[in-house]
């Protein structure tokens, strides 16, 4: 006759359960911490709808209408004006190397054909790569025409306020004029792709060595821990550029993705990118004692990246502290160098900006894993 449940014995198994648990502190943590970055990161840092976002005016001229026009951008709240005196050659590089969204032109003559009723263009080009980071600053300087220059058409110029605004808007949506979606998600899914595998197959690949003791036969060769770190990691690198390839090929026959840049810089960008998130996989595998440990580590690092690197969300919606912790991460300033010599046509000045920080991403990782390697196998 079996025997009836025992509240004792279920008590007894739970306590061990929790024991067990206490004692592997790392996963403990990893249980707390995930749902407490994600909290964090979906309450305060994801923004949809991006504000005070970098605007560069090309004033041909300094007239009250201008003056009139730039305030009102201003007050929108979704525009922050950082110079107002850059000429056509430097806002076109600015919106190339992406340290502006919008470039504001008045053109010379605007005040003059106002005045005259012949409705003057006022322009505005937009860095519209990501479409969702520029959709509402547009339809809100689109309704700022009816009403930003309501208090200059006074008195003998009231008869230019009824009716249409007194000048036309001209949008340019530079490097993605129709909006498509893809040409956005697709280079920066390269980036995603390559952080999960990269980083997962190196974490797991070794700690599984380290659990099944091969890693001691290490021991008993001549071998440097930076040979054997170099000599884990170029097996990868061949994967992630077969991965790398897979992808664009589909971007260019499935998605329609145009590829305008240097085929040359994009490979120099992605094997930077490739070499940053090999050698995090290193350092997570001496951390992890198990590769349970190894997989938790590495959702750890990756979700804070797909979340504060500007590919689900516009970078620029974020507060500045999770813009500050979105610096620091190397798939950022992928997605940056994708975007920019797929899209943009980027030449190695533009993309510099984000190469150093991937070079020096990977100096700290690399002392820091190589310390931490040469422990291990000691």
């Amino acid at each position: 006759m079996p025997e009836r449940f025992s509240f004792a014995r279920l008590y007894a198994v739970m306590l061990k359960e929790f024991i067990q648990l206490m004692r592997d502190r790392l996963t403990f943590a990893m249980m707390v911490g995930i749902p407490i970055i994600q909290l964090t990161l979906f309450g305060y840092a994801i923004n949809g709808d991006p504000k005070h976002l970098p605007t560069v005016v090309v004033a041909h001229e300094q007239s009250p209408f201008a003056r009139s026009i730039v305030s009102g951008l201003v007050n929108s709240g979704y525009f922050d004006v950082i110079s107002t005196s850059a000429r056509d050659s430097d806002a076109d590089t600015m919106l190339a190397e992406g340290s502006v969204q919008f470039a504001v032109t008045i053109p010379a003559d605007f005040s003059r054909r106002l005045l005259r009723g012949e409705r003057p263009q006022l322009l505005i080009a937009a860095d519209a790569t990501d479409p969702s980071a520029t959709g509402n600053a547009i339809a809100a300087v689109q309704q700022l025409a009816n009403t930003v220059l309501r208090y200059d058409l006074t008195g003998p110029l009231a008869k230019l306020a009824p009716g249409q605004p007194p000048f036309d808007l001209v949008i340019q949506r530079r490097y993605n004029p129709d909006g498509v979606t893809s040409y956005n998600v697709v280079p920066g899914l390269m980036g995603v792709i390559l952080t999960m595998t990269m980083i997962m197959m190196t974490a797991l690949g070794i700690t599984r060595e380290v659990e099944r003791g091969t890693m001691e036969n290490l021991l008993a060769t001549p071998v440097r821990p930076l040979e054997v770190m170099v000599g884990k990691i170029l097996p990868y690198i061949v994967i992630g550029a077969v991965q790398v390839c897979v992808i664009l090929t589909a971007a260019r026959l499935l998605f329609n993705v145009p590829f305008v840049g240097n085929p040359a810089l994009l490979i120099l960008g992605v094997m930077t990118f490739i070499s940053a998130n090999l050698f995090v996989g290193i350092t997570v595998s001496t951390i992890a004692r198990s590769q349970m440990q190894a997989m938790q580590m590495t959702f750890f690092f990756f979700l804070p990246s797909i979340l504060l690197s500007g590919f689900m969300f516009p970078f620029r919606g974020m507060p500045v502290w999770a813009q500050t912790i979105g610096e620091a991460l190397p798939l950022t300033h992928f997605l940056r160098i994708a975007r920019g010599v797929m899209l943009k046509g980027n030449g190695i000045a533009d993309l510099w900006p984000h190469l150093w920080p991937l070079l020096i991403f990977i100096a700290v990782v690399l002392v820091i894993g190589l310390k931490r390697f040469r422990r291990t196998l000691d």
